[in-house]
């Protein structure tokens, strides 16, 4: 402590630490998602190696692999969001918009296969980090169903509420395909697409993209 330091005035050096430690903490993310998109199964000194840094800095920043997987896979719907906002902004009918989120989150799905070793661990009674990430996707589907059942785009009989959940248990019954190896994620997509189509009652448009 310096004469100009007051005993409860942080030290500068402490903004900066913890600066760096950030700064640390990001390069091993983004070390992560780069190299868990060519190799899902990669430990953490591997991802150690492509950061720059040793393996204890990775454990110091994240106490486990699974805890890694899950920033990972947060990080990654940070960019699903982002592009589901900047595609919403094209406008549209409420199917076209639909349609384009669940062909965002396919891109990638198909880019980053370690999604599906993430979020299916709850804590206590609370629910498991794979559902809080679907959260804003959820918030997302509503809208656009109540709309599409507004603009006649959609059966209007079924409860909105109903038709987000089956829509994202669709989803995660096709991922469950693609990880058991019983389809491709080219395939696994486009049946997923014409499930949708025929839950919301918009049959009749072309499944084959």
């Amino acid at each position: 402590m310096t004469a100009f330091e007051s005993p409860g005035e942080p030290s500068p050096a402490r903004p900066r630490r913890r600066a760096d430690a950030e700064r640390s903490r990001a390069a091993v993310l983004d070390a992560a998602v780069r190299l868990l998109a060519g190799r899902p199964d990669a430990g953490m000194a591997a991802i150690a190696t492509a950061a720059g840094v040793t393996r204890q800095t990775v454990y110091a920043h994240f106490g486990s692999r699974d805890a890694l997987l899950d920033a990972v896979a947060d990080r990654i719907t940070d960019r699903a969001m982002a592009a589901m906002d900047e595609a919403e902004e094209d406008g549209g009918t409420a199917l076209d918009s639909l349609l384009r989120l669940q062909e965002i989150g396919w891109r990638l799905f198909a880019r980053n296969p370690v999604l599906l070793q993430t979020g299916s661990a709850r804590t206590g009674n609370g629910p498991s980090a794979d559902e809080v990430r679907h959260e804003p996707v959820a918030a997302r589907l509503t809208r656009l169903i109540e709309q599409g059942q507004r603009s006649g785009e959609f059966d209007p009989a079924p409860p909105a509420p109903w038709l987000v959940a089956a829509v994202i248990a669709l989803g995660h019954a096709a991922g469950d395909e693609v990880g058991a190896g019983r389809l491709s994620v080219r395939e696994a997509a486009k049946w997923l697409r014409a499930a949708t189509l025929a839950l919301l009652g918009a049959g009749g448009r072309d499944t084959a993209h």
